[in-house]
């Protein structure tokens, strides 16, 4: 279908849909089930078995089971079935953390993805892109990725840059009307808009006329099919890591093997020893539980309302020192209410807060009727008019008694919806405005002339522009004043009297909104915005409060103590700015205030000479952002940087961790950022950095604990060879230790809450290697202590009954275990094992108690005797196995305790 061909009423025929009311929920879910979910295909993913196959593919566990065949061949048939169990029970662990990691990171690309404002039913509303069907009226506006293909039916300035379709960089201006032609290219099907692209400026209707596959995008979608698998730095590193320890570990395991045989012990003992020692000392799922511990991070995040776009932001965060926040709705409730009114030389003072219409007016104490003020109700009326907000009205049952408790929306921006709540207030209604007003044309607001117009035409019959936007930017374009019923000439008295006003609001912590207009003549037309907003007349100001959210300031003290600035970037005035910034606790004794102007006049180079005395950036345009950035960045700063529009997206992409608002923001900015807040609440900033640095602290803690046990099992059965001693240990033993009590408590160690004082701790160096701050020495030292203790307990119980060698081969397999298991609770803080409660953490205390019974049942219940080649020990053994076991950590946690106090 050539819909660039058809009329408006054409093409809504043929898609069966109504312009003023859309789709029912009903007709959606028909068109669903016949033209599927508004998706690409994606690549083929392996299937479940082949991701499982795919856990045996280890070089070290393929020897192994040839191992095992071997055992089998040779007649151990108890032996070679319980190592076959052991393997495939290690394989399932492993392809259950690989499908959670990949459901994690699928629920992660659900939970940001793009959507659409529909109309359904007669109600605009959001829905995800993949539930948009042919039919569908779609709003669009700057910022915005389109979710489907357009055909648009009205444009206000309307430009989208197609590139990701036709190359061509530079956006396209488009119009709604039909084009005649035969076959046009799809860079010149100027009324439509294309899945994938992105509306740089203004605003537009379309109605759906292609989703998913049937969209042009769909016809390249090959070149989205290709999955990349996320990895972060950390994996990377570890997967080196990982590499270097398989050689340093196969030196050791072959060591063992080497001096074992020649001191006589049976060559195929020896092998299948060697062989389970390398299985259970080669770390080959670090990389698999850190997805995992990440996996189950993000998922922590997502339910503090902090949605990680980027793997390598949750890394990021636990290093970020500086966050530059948007003011707007981060760190405000983002409830903009109007609590004053200035024209004409009068101050009048409004009632009431939030999206609530209902309010009174006064000025200077004495309650007044707004009907009798003119200018007044021209101030009002005006800024209702010049407007896109929506008031909506829900009706919720609340409490026991299911009372009927009316609630007020704002459907669009804040500021605009304060305009309207203004208007209400003063008794005015949308349906009454527009009985005498209609909009004729749009110039929309954007951040470069900071200011938005509409052409609106009266019951009469006569045009006229109304402008509004920043004070100063308003009164530079205007000539003229209203006062009483006269206009006057804009003289610098008048204008002075206007930026007191303006001064005076502002030094209240309100921000101010100017309106103006001008009458057009008869044959006059603008096309373009700066043919309107010129010799204009200037009506008034309206101030507005956006009240601090109430957790901010508890926010922004807790970053400081951990070692993180804040900076609050608005365009607000500069008097407002530090008012509110003083208020939440950014705005220091010895702070700046810097303001756009002066921004502009700066160098980068000069202004890093004084950012770090900066504490507010005011009157700031989105490109001064990333200036702000490259100058953090160039003082050896980690930058977070929110935002939410179009032109935000650069310094949000430039920034090291990128946040873009999940309310306020539009998809490009989404698109650029590494994370995203679902509440565009700072507090959550602050919570998912104090995540991050958890995350990675939860990393090195079972990096500690894994290769102190694997360090501890090599030395162990090193120096019972290097001592001429029997195997302390035996093949069967090794790969239960491996499993049970190496997996479950390493897991646990992942999901361990953050230590009291991570948000108190300066921000980690991101050059710091994993092994930093004494890791490396807690490791050797732990596992040097568990490979003696065990050794020793084995030594003591074989020269008690030097023939009873499977007793002591069964004491020092306990102590091993018990010694890992004392040691996991050591892992979890960086000072001792006395630091913290050692029950906070219950998934730890629950894989501690289950690895604990798993282990009695192998050693006390006899069919498993047989198996593991354990026997059931008496009370003065178990005081042997227990006392030492708890030597490394007790003890040598009990010195530190003293050293550290």
């Amino acid at each position: 279908m050539k819909w660039y061909k058809l009329e408006e009423q054409e093409v809504t025929s043929s898609v069966g849909t109504d312009l003023k009311t859309g789709l029912t929920e009903k007709e959606v879910e028909k068109r669903l089930k016949k033209y599927g979910p508004n998706k690409l295909d994606e690549g083929k993913r392996p299937s479940a078995l082949f991701v499982f196959l795919g856990q045996f593919k280890d070089f070290m566990v393929l020897v192994l089971l040839a191992a095992t065949f071997i055992s089998g061949v040779l007649g151990e048939y108890i032996d070679a079935i319980t190592i076959m169990i052991i393997v495939l029970l290690n394989g399932i662990l492993g392809f259950v953390q690989e499908r959670k990691a990949e459901k994690s990171l699928d629920a992660l690309k659900e939970l940001s993805a793009p959507q659409m404002q529909v109309l359904r039913k007669g109600t605009w509303k959001k829905v995800l892109s993949a539930q948009v069907v042919p039919g569908d009226i779609v709003k669009i506006s700057s910022g915005d990725r389109i979710g489907a293909d357009l055909r648009l039916l009205q444009s206000n300035g309307l430009r989208i840059e197609e590139s990701s379709l036709t190359g061509e960089s530079v956006p396209v201006l488009k119009q709604h009307h039909s084009i005649a032609g035969a076959d046009i290219e799809i860079g010149d099907q100027s009324n439509m808009a294309f899945m994938g692209t992105l509306v740089t400026q203004g605003s537009g209707i379309g109605v759906v006329v292609g989703t998913g596959m049937k969209t042009e995008m769909g016809k390249i979608a090959h070149l989205l099919q290709s999955t990349t698998t996320l990895i972060t730095p950390l994996q990377r590193r570890l997967e080196q890591l990982g590499k270097i320890l398989i050689a340093v570990a196969l030196v050791l395991t072959a060591l063992v093997v080497i001096i074992g045989v020649l001191q006589g012990h049976d060559v195929y003992t020896m092998i299948l020893s060697g062989v389970s020692l390398a299985v259970a000392a080669i770390p080959e799922g670090l990389p698999a539980i850190v997805t995992v511990a990440l996996a189950l991070g993000v998922q922590r995040m997502i339910k503090r309302k902090a949605i990680v776009r980027k793997l390598p932001a949750v890394e990021t965060l636990g290093c970020a020192s500086v966050i530059c926040s948007d003011k707007t709705g981060t760190l405000t409730q983002n409830k903009m209410t109007v609590t004053h009114a200035w024209s004409e030389g009068k101050l009048w003072q409004i009632s009431g807060g939030g999206y609530d219409p209902n309010g009174t007016f006064s000025q200077n104490g004495k309650k007044i009727d707004p009907s009798k003020e003119r200018k007044l109700q021209q101030l009002l009326s005006y800024g209702w008019l010049c407007n896109n907000a929506n008031l909506l009205e829900k009706t919720t049952k609340q409490g026991m008694l299911r009372k009927q408790v009316t609630e007020y929306v704002m459907d669009g921006d804040p500021t605009e919806g304060a305009l309207v709540v203004a208007a209400m207030k003063a008794g005015y209604t949308k349906g009454g405005l527009e009985k005498h007003f209609s909009r004729v044309l749009e110039f929309p607001f954007d951040s470069a002339r900071k200011m938005m117009s509409v052409v609106v035409k009266d019951a009469k019959g006569r045009s006229f522009v109304i402008t509004k936007g920043a004070p100063d930017v308003v009164l530079g374009q205007c000539t003229k004043i209203a006062y009483g019923s006269n206009e006057e000439a804009l003289t610098s008295k008048r204008r002075k009297e206007v930026e007191v006003a303006v001064e005076q609001l502002a030094g209240n912590a309100l921000r101010t909104i100017a309106i103006a207009y001008r009458p057009l003549g008869t044959k006059e037309s603008c096309k373009q915005p700066f043919e309107a907003e010129r010799g204009l007349t200037f009506i008034g100001l309206q101030g507005m409060i956006d009240p601090p959210r109430p957790e901010v300031k508890d926010s922004i003290s807790e970053c400081r103590q951990a070692g993180i600035k804040t900076v609050m970037i608005t365009g607000d005035h500069k008097v407002t700015a530090s008012a509110i910034a003083a208020q939440l606790g950014i705005l220091t004794q010895k702070g700046k205030v810097l303001d756009g102007q002066m921004l502009s006049k700066l160098s980068v180079a000069e202004l890093e000479e004084i950012v770090d005395d900066v504490d507010v950036y005011a009157r700031v345009s989105p490109e001064h952002k990333l200036k702000i950035v490259k100058a953090l960045q160039a003082k050896g700063h980690i930058v977070a940087m929110t935002g939410d529009g179009v032109n935000d997206a650069p310094a949000i992409k430039a920034a090291n961790i990128g946040i873009a608002m999940g309310i306020t923001g539009t998809d490009v900015a989404k698109e650029a950022s590494s994370l995203i807040l679902s509440d565009d609440n700072f507090a959550t900033i602050k919570a998912a950095i104090k995540e991050g640095r958890n995350i990675y602290e939860n990393i090195r803690k079972f990096i500690r604990y894994m290769m102190a046990s694997n360090v501890g099992e090599i030395l162990v059965m090193l120096f019972a060879m290097m001592l001429g001693m029997p195997l302390p240990l035996v093949a069967i033993q090794i790969l239960w230790i491996n499993l049970v009590t190496d997996g479950l408590p390493a897991m646990a160690l992942g999901m361990d809450q953050a230590e009291g004082d991570v948000m108190k701790r300066a921000p980690r160096n991101p050059n710091e290697g994993v092994f930093a701050r004494g890791l490396t020495w807690k490791i050797l030292s732990r596992g040097f202590m568990i490979g003696v203790v065990t050794l020793v307990a084995f030594w003591v119980t074989l020269q008690a009954d030097p023939s009873d060698l499977t007793r002591a081969q069964t004491v020092a397999f306990v102590t091993l275990v018990m010694a890992q298991l004392i040691h996991v609770f050591d892992c979890r803080s960086e000072y001792s094992v006395y630091h913290r409660n050692p029950f906070e953490n219950r998934y730890l205390v629950g894989a501690v108690i289950i690895s604990t019974l798993l282990m009695l049942a192998v050693i006390y219940y006899p069919p498993l005797q047989t198996v593991f080649h354990t026997v059931a020990l008496s009370g003065h053994e178990w005081l042997l196995i227990l006392g030492m076991a708890s030597i490394p950590t007790v003890v040598l946690g009990g010195f530190q305790l003293v050293k550290r106090k």
